[in-house]
This record gives structure tokens, sequence and C-alpha cells, in this order.
């Protein structure tokens, strides 16, 4: 019976290229546990395609929202009334978009904070510099390219490995010394973000931690699981296909120990929303989380993901749509932290491509931009501020890098992955070989967390 073992790495696990991770009785793995005081995780959740964050935080003062009605038109989002935007109590004149109340009441309760105007940037850039044609990250607005730099933090597509990744080759041996997996789990598929120069991530699919991708019958795909596991006990003499069986063998083990122990303790008592699939992810997330005890871990990363923000038409309802589903998956997984005494220890952060233009274009919908503002939620977090320079909503104006809304950004997203890195444990000493470029910025802490 064949058996395709790339389809089993992808969505059982992608296993790291060093030596396997014994296993061992989940009772001796408890002595490894580190207690919650030492335990960090960053949570990293992906808006693929580009949200607009002109849509996202609207200013609320008269002026301000008199502009930003002027020059939005038909995707103005009402300022009050049914439908109407969520004034901030914690920063009046700003607001949230009327399907992110949950997001609105943490940042309230100063969990939440949001970092206005950032974006993928070599070193601090101006609206002269770049109309100049300075030294820019490559192929701006472009997908795939602006994915990809938001997750190297190097300004350059080409690179191999994540800034996660380079995270964990770092921290690995210090914090996760008898680690049973990696330090990064990722439940959204196979990402730069994760992949280090010696380390690559677990990759799960939500709600089945130990079992290959297999559309067969319990019984067909039981047979293919044991075929394969008694094909790894070959020894081919091949050095590549000896080290595919590795990786193959560490994703039978990695999904073995992720299994066992998520089974060994309760159900969570949080309810995450039905039918939503960055729900689904996050809720997978907090169960790994459960169980760093009997994992070993004291540091761990996640990198989630929700596609469909490409809204180059019908955005209103398309974006409204993506953010109704984010604010209660976001408000339940910050619940579920809660739940496990380690809302202290986990910071979760948005991360996408880019914005959209404050103009609209023909089709109601709005097209690839430039800087950004995002979210980032958990106990730590210094919340109910806005970090960062908010861009002056002008077109053609001081922040605009041509005439139809694109903001030059303000903190380079490097500065805020560096931030995020430091809480988790990076060292000042640390930074420059994780962050390449971060020498070029004034500034290495954005101080939000």
């Amino acid at each position: 019976m064949r058996v395709n073992r790339r389809s089993f790495i992808r969505d059982a696990s992608l296993a790291a290229a060093g030596n396997a991770a014994g296993l061992r009785p989940f009772g001796a793995l408890n002595s490894l546990a580190q207690g919650a005081a030492d335990y960090k995780a960053l949570v990293c959740v992906f808006l693929f395609g580009g949200n607009d964050s002109n849509n996202t935080l609207v200013p609320f003062d008269t002026t301000g929202y008199a502009n930003y009605e002027a020059v939005r038109g038909p995707l103005a989002l009402p300022q009050t009334g049914t439908g109407g935007l969520i004034q901030l109590a914690q920063a009046p004149n700003f607001s949230l978009n009327p399907n992110l109340p949950d997001i609105a009441k943490l940042f309230d309760s100063k969990v939440a904070a949001l970092v206005t105007n950032v974006g993928t940037l070599i070193a601090p850039t101006t609206k002269a510099q770049y109309q100049a044609g300075g030294i820019l990250p490559t192929n701006l607005f472009s997908h795939p390219d602006q994915q990809l730099e938001w997750q190297n933090a190097s300004q350059s597509a080409a690179t191999s490995t994540g800034w996660a990744g380079r995270i964990a080759d770092t921290l690995t041996t210090s914090y996760n010394p008898g680690g049973q997996v990696p330090m990064i789990t990722s439940v959204a598929g196979d990402t730069l973000f994760c992949n280090g120069a010696a380390s690559t991530p677990v990759s799960v699919s939500p709600g089945n931690l130990g079992g290959a991708a297999c559309g067969e019958g319990a019984t067909e795909c039981a047979a293919q699981q044991a075929t394969a596991q008694a094909l790894l006990q070959f020894d081919s003499g091949l050095s590549l296909v000896q080290a595919d069986n590795t990786i193959t063998s560490n994703a039978y083990n990695y999904a073995k120990v992720l299994t066992a122990a998520t089974s060994s303790v309760p159900a969570l008592q949080t309810v995450f929303p039905a039918n939503n699939a960055l729900a689904s992810q996050l809720k997978q997330i907090a169960q790994i989380i459960q169980v760093r005890a009997a994992l070993g871990v004291s540091r761990q990363i996640f990198f989630a993901g929700i596609g469909n923000f490409d809204t180059h038409s019908d955005e209103l309802s398309l974006q409204g749509q993506l953010l109704a589903s984010i604010s209660p998956a976001l408000a339940a997984f910050y619940q579920a932290t809660q739940e496990l005494n380690v809302s202290n220890n986990v910071t979760t952060f948005t991360m996408s491509d880019f914005s959209r233009t404050f103009q609209p274009n023909s089709n109601t919908g709005t097209d690839h931009a430039w800087g950004a503002h995002h979210i980032v939620l958990g106990g730590a977090v210094k919340g109910g501020q806005m970090y960062g320079t908010f861009p002056t909503l002008k077109l053609a104006g001081p922040d605009d890098s041509g005439t139809n809304g694109r903001w030059v950004p303000t903190t380079g997203s490097v500065q805020y992955a560096a931030t995020l890195a430091q809480w988790f444990g990076v060292t000042s000493s640390q930074l420059s070989a994780i962050f390449p470029n971060i020498g070029s910025f004034p500034t290495t802490n954005l101080g939000f967390v």
C-alpha cells in the first residue's frame, strides 16, 4: 500500500533536522517541567492578503473622522448607530471596526495594545527618501515578497530562515534542553517564519495532532501507518534516503508525544467559537500550552493564520466577515490562557503582508499598500495604549508614498519583532544575530510588552 511521506510530514508534523526526541513516560517528563513563572510563549496570527488597517483602526474625533469619511467614500464605516465604530475608552480619539468588539474590550481592559504604521523597512525611511529611490525592501506591495519579509525580518525575500526560527536556533539549548518537541509549532502549515538554520517546527493540523492526512477508512489508514513505520527500519545506505527516514521518524515521534500529552489532561473549559478556522487553530495552541510541563519546555512559539484579506472588491463585507471571526477567536484564546493561569506568560500578535490604500478603487475595494496597524494581546502587554506614530490620513500628505494613501512606515517590522523577542528572552547581545539590520534603527524596543 502506497504511503505519501511528504503529505504526512506536511500535515502531521515537520520534524527538526537534528536528533529525534526520545520518548519517555510522562511521569518522568514532568520532572523536566518549568513553572508558569518561567514559561513564555509567542503566538503569531498572520493575516494573509493584507488587512486594511485604515478600516481596522479609525479616527473618532470630529475632524479626524470627517477627513476619513471624505476620502474613504463608499468604504467609510458609520461613526455611530447600527454598524457604527466602537470608540475606545482608553483612546477616545480612536475607534475600532464594529466587528472587533472583543478586541475593543481587551484594549480598554489594558491587556491589548495597538502598534501603528508598522511596515517592512531596511532603515528608517522618509517619504522623500522613498521617492528618491532610497534603500528599500525588495518588491514592495508584492504579496509573496512582503509575507516573507515580515516573516524573516530581513527585508529581503531571499533568505532561508525566519525570525522565529532564528530565535529557536539561539534559545533552544538554554530554555528547552530536555524538550520533547521543537520550540516552534505551526498550526497553519510550513512557513518561513518557523524555519531556522538548525531547527524546524512541529507542524500539526488542528484537532489531528497524531494522525496523517489520510482520507481512507480507519483500517486502511492504520495499515498505511504501519507500513510506513516498518519502512523506516531499513538501512538503505543512501544518505539522502536515511535523512528522509530520520525526518519522518521524528515526525511520528512528535505526533506520539503530543497525542499522549494532550490525552492525559482534562479538556479545556473555555468555549471557542464553532465553525471558526482561526478559533480551531488557537484552541489547538491552547491545548499544547496546557501540556507544556509534559513536553519539558519553558519557551514556545506558535504560528497561526487566516487568509482572504486581499480585498480588491466588496471590502466592507469581506473584511467585516474576517474581522468578525478574528475578534471572538482571540478573545477565547486569551480566556483560555487565563484558565491555564498563563495569561501573563503568553503574548499574541498579528502580522500581515501590508495594509491597503486609503483611497478606494473603483470596485469598492482597496489596493496593496505599506504601513499597517497591529494588535498585541496578553497579560504582559502594556495595554490600553497605542504605540508608534499614527499616520496623517491625507492623500499625497507627509506620510503618503504617492497619492492614494500608501503610508510610509514610521516603525519597522524588525523593531516590532525585536520587541517581542526581547520579552521572550533574547538578550541585547543576541539581537543582531537574529535581526541583522536592527542596528540601523534608533530604538530596538518599542515598550509595548
